[in-house]
């Protein structure tokens, strides 16, 4: 897949284009004719990451979420040329960081979703916030095979908190790590002040 990547400095950096374009690791970039969004940094770490192992998972291609009637697409992300997360381009869709592990594949795999597109079009996270310890989510990847997760824990990251934990682990566990932006608008900065990031266990 991808080789290592160590000793590189990545910004474990939330872009908040809420009504744009979404989560992103660093920066982002704004489409024309859309509202444009600053960087709100959420943390700031040295992070390896390493080539999934080939465990006879393939790459997610579906995210379902029962309590929150979300049934989306999964889209692959890496990252920009100036080191930013990619995002998904239709508000409905999510993305897959495929520098991390794949669903289901020991570590942590990071999915994010859009909240709060621009002229109220609905965005598949919308109603993240939810989403409660034990809720269900479930993953289909490319050859078929369905995986579940189980929610471990909901929690708010303020936008300089430490977020290494979200993309990273260290128990030999496979977790899915859901992502997107909350709390009030700030006109000013053109940004969410808080991280809603769902931890989830595969069953």
């Amino acid at each position: 897949m991808k080789a290592n990547i160590t000793a590189r400095r990545i910004f474990l950096q939330v872009v908040l284009t809420c009504g744009v374009l979404f989560w992103a690791l660093l920066v982002f970039s704004t489409p024309t004719g859309v509202n444009p969004s600053s960087s709100a940094s959420l943390a700031e770490n040295v992070v390896a990451f390493s080539a999934p192992a080939q465990t006879g998972i393939s790459s997610p291609v579906r995210l379902t979420i029962p309590k929150i009637s979300v049934d989306a697409v999964i889209v692959q992300v890496g990252v920009t040329e100036l080191g930013a997360m990619d995002v998904p381009k239709d508000p409905a869709d999510t993305a897959w960081f495929n520098l991390g592990p794949r669903p289901g594949e020991i570590g942590s795999a990071v999915i994010s979703g859009h909240y709060g597109w621009k002229d109220n079009v609905p965005a598949v996270f919308d109603s993240l916030h939810e989403v409660q310890k034990g809720d269900k989510l479930y993953v289909e990847d490319e050859a078929g095979m369905k995986m579940v997760f189980i929610v471990r824990e909901v929690r708010t990251f303020g936008e300089n908190d430490d977020a290494s934990e979200v993309f990273g682990s260290s128990d030999g566990k496979a977790h899915l790590n859901l992502i997107t932006c909350e709390g009030e608008w700030n006109k000013a900065r053109q940004s969410y002040g808080n991280r809603r990031i769902v931890f989830s266990d595969r069953e």
